[in-house]
């Protein structure tokens, strides 16, 4: 059943209703469009195989002949599709998020999940189709060679014309061991971790072509991966990896714009949806018969967690996608990618003349930029997305690097907050408050954490805050959301401001690498960031226990902070 929704959802993704108003573009709108299809397929079409040509077919070239190769090719018999058409609204939103593309600075072919992050389309089906079809370790041809040709799908039982599979139902190398079903019914998360192979070196592929490929990491990360990282024989010291954007509206949203206008193809909404796609794709790929519908399995991992797990959800993707695969496995992967490629005709043209050593060089040099700068670093939403109003007057630039690090709690908000709606009631109200009452430009903090697993930005990384009287030219302010004089936050909020927040500014060159690290009581006589939080402070590393509380000033707590009904 899983399979044949999935199928026919890619299909309708060609063939809209011309001149129909479309839904707004939220991943609730796609499930919603998958739980219609569910209900209208027939068990018997369970065994149909899905293709990832069909989310490109209105395009050509060598992404196509990778799909092909690695996942199967097949051509859809349109008149199969009349009897699973959608409502006319969501069949004209699978059109518009068929293919993912960046051009004139928007975005298109993603969607608004539910923890605020965006989302390509693209690339999470291709991982549900890779994983609907088993992990497959495939063999490399040794010589150049055509794609498979496209097999019309004619019934149910059609298979796809597929290249010689060496594996199936493995983790990511071909050594590593099968989960079993028990595994994954007890918690998910273990089926999608214990998928570590032993690494293996690049240092033969001066002499030696790669022999095997993973077919579900090429087809979503590996190929886009090297492919942007290529520019003729050189390697692009920095392609805008990552790159955020804004909705024109948050309750339906239509339009995304890239706040980087020389963004690359891999933006934050593309490396999401293919994180995505991995994670679900080899969960799928471990869960025996019968499977979950694909709209109850998507509004888990958009939700409180598959299966019930939290720590399974799209908030945390980048901590589950680090402990998916090492950073030398994914190079392996992009590397073979790089070089089936060279192998499918027509070769790409940046691709005729590398040897082996250069595609190993570009696929680790790739891979370092995507674990440091995207899977090592804390996932921050922007301004936009919290609906912060605008900076009044002119902002004050800071002199970066900076060497210090200030760590607040906001006391109020009191509870922390644990999901976008609230998270951005508090951001939204502390900048009212900051705004109105103080009579500050803006709310007051650099960046705020909650616990939702998401870092919420306020000034951000260049403009002088309002956070530490008398030391806000020198360092940033942090704050964790909620009131730490007794509890502690989430280790995973503890974990972002220890260790991934600060590491990130370091590498891009916003913060020292010998940065002190402060609480707010050191500089400014208060309370914050409470006791109990202070104490855990005092043992992290950077912390610097020689500087002496402020008395000129005095200062308490912050009043209490009224959320708004509109906040909520």
């Amino acid at each position: 059943m899983v399979q044949g929704v999935l199928w026919i959802l890619l299909g309708l993704l060609l063939w809209p209703e011309p001149g129909t108003a479309s839904m707004p573009l939220l991943m609730d709108s796609v499930i919603q469009a998958l739980a219609e299809l569910e209900q209208k397929a027939p068990a018997t079409n369970t065994s149909y195989v899905i293709s990832a040509r069909l989310l490109s077919a209105q395009s050509s070239g060598p992404h196509n002949h990778l799909h092909h190769f690695l996942l199967g090719a097949q051509s859809l018999n349109t008149d199969k599709l009349d009897t699973y058409t959608l409502s006319p609204g969501l069949q004209f939103l699978t059109k518009e998020v068929a293919q993912h593309a960046v051009r004139g600075g928007q975005e298109y072919g993603v969607v608004l999940a539910p923890d605020g992050s965006t989302v390509a389309v693209e690339p999470l089906l291709v991982g549900l189709e890779a994983g609907l079809q088993g992990h497959r370790v495939i063999n490399l041809p040794l010589d150049s060679t055509d794609a498979p040709q496209d097999v019309e799908a004619t019934a149910p039982d059609t298979e796809p014309n597929i290249p010689d599979v060496i594996a199936t139902s493995s983790g990511l190398g071909d050594s590593s061991p099968g989960v079993t079903s028990t595994d994954v019914e007890a918690n998910p998360l273990d089926a999608i971790t214990s998928f570590l192979d032993v690494p293996t070196s690049l240092s033969n592929a001066k002499t030696k072509s790669p022999t095997t490929i993973d077919s579900l990491l090429a087809v979503i990360v590996a190929e886009n991966l090297g492919m942007t990282f290529i520019q003729g024989p050189q390697i692009q010291s920095h392609p805008g990896l990552g790159a955020e954007g804004c909705w024109d509206q948050l309750s339906a949203p239509r339009t995304f714009t890239l706040l980087d206008p020389k963004a690359s193809v891999l933006t934050m909404a593309f490396l999401n949806g293919a994180l995505d796609g991995a994670l679900l794709g080899y969960y799928l790929s471990q869960t025996p018969e019968p499977r979950p519908p694909l709209s109850s399995l998507l509004s888990q991992y958009y939700g409180a967690g598959v299966a019930g797990h939290p720590g399974l959800r799209s908030n945390f993707r980048r901590q589950n996608g680090a402990a998916l695969t090492s950073a030398t496995t994914l190079a392996q992967q992009v590397w073979r990618a790089l070089a089936l490629l060279q192998k499918l005709r027509p070769i790409h043209p940046q691709l005729q003349d590398m040897s082996q050593e250069q595609l190993a060089q570009v696929a680790t040099y790739a891979t370092q930029e995507f674990t440091e700068v995207f899977l090592g670093c804390p996932a921050i939403h922007p301004r936009c997305r919290w609906g912060a109003e605008p900076y009044r007057g002119s902002p004050t630039p800071l002199k970066l690097p900076l060497g210090f690090l200030y760590v607040h709690h906001t006391y109020i908000p009191a509870s922390p907050c644990t999901d976008l709606v609230r998270c951005a009631a508090s951001m939204r109200s502390m900048q009212r408050f900051h705004q109105n009452t103080h009579g500050w430009d803006d709310i007051g903090y650099s960046f705020v954490v909650g616990s939702d697993g998401y870092v919420y930005e306020g000034r951000g990384w260049h403009w002088v805050g309002a956070h530490t009287r008398g030391h806000n030219t020198r360092g940033f302010g942090v704050a964790f959301v909620g009131n730490y004089t007794a509890a502690l936050p989430t280790e995973a909020a503890l974990r972002t401001v220890r260790d991934l927040l600060p590491r990130c500014a370091v590498r891009a060159g916003l913060l020292r690498p010998d940065y002190a690290l402060l609480g707010h009581r050191q500089l400014v006589r208060t309370h914050c960031p409470g006791d109990a939080l202070f104490r855990l402070l005092s043992t992290w590393p950077h912390f610097s226990a020689t500087v002496k509380p402020r008395t000129e000033r005095s200062r308490r707590e912050p009043p209490t902070l009224i959320l708004e009904a509109t906040d909520l």
